[in-house]
């Protein structure tokens, strides 16, 4: 009977140990069609807001990619002043390929406009915002403040780190009690 109570923990810890391998060390991100089934064309309406009302239903988080499936057009990244004009002379980035796939690699705003003279005016240009990575709570404003340059030190991040290691720490620990 305490055998199969041993058996019993030792796979219950095993499992525990396995989802957290799976959980910490593992990334995972996803791919998203640009515009749905429809891609990267030229909104037919006068709905100049379709490609931003289509990347506000989406969560974009770091290493994410967006694939914009088109003919005859092209994408480009540019700066928002850029965006704002509807032209861009030097893209941060130009594909012209049919099946563009750009990852977002950085949080914050990425501007997005079809290379057609034309068709940027019409609605063919869009807004995505990659979200920041999960970290730490904020801290409250009773609290002290810390500067830019202190606040990204390694304090933060090692309470991060930290978490996973204490649970896969406790995990070994139980483990060798019940060998």
């Amino acid at each position: 009977m305490a055998s199969l109570f041993m058996l019993s923990c030792k796979a219950f810890l095993l499992m525990i140990l396995c989802s957290s391998f799976n959980h910490f060390f593992f990334v995972t991100s996803t791919e998203f069609e640009v515009g749905g089934d429809g891609g990267w064309v030229l909104p037919k309406s006068r709905n100049h807001e379709m490609y931003n009302q289509w990347a506000s239903q989406n969560r974009f988080k770091v290493d994410d990619t967006v694939r914009f499936k088109y003919k005859k057009d092209s994408v480009l990244v540019v700066t928002a002043e850029e965006y704002d004009k509807c032209h861009s002379a030097h893209p941060v980035f130009f594909s012209n390929n049919g099946a563009t796939v750009f990852k977002l690699d950085k949080p914050g705003l990425f501007y997005f406009i079809s290379g057609i003279a034309g068709h940027c005016e019409r609605g063919q240009k869009m807004i995505i915002k990659v979200l920041e990575p999960e970290t730490a709570p904020p801290q409250s404003s009773k609290e002290n403040t810390t500067t830019e340059s202190s606040h990204k030190s390694g304090a933060v991040e090692m309470a991060v780190i930290s978490s996973p290691i204490s649970v896969l720490f406790m995990v070994s620990f139980f483990g060798v009690l019940f060998i």
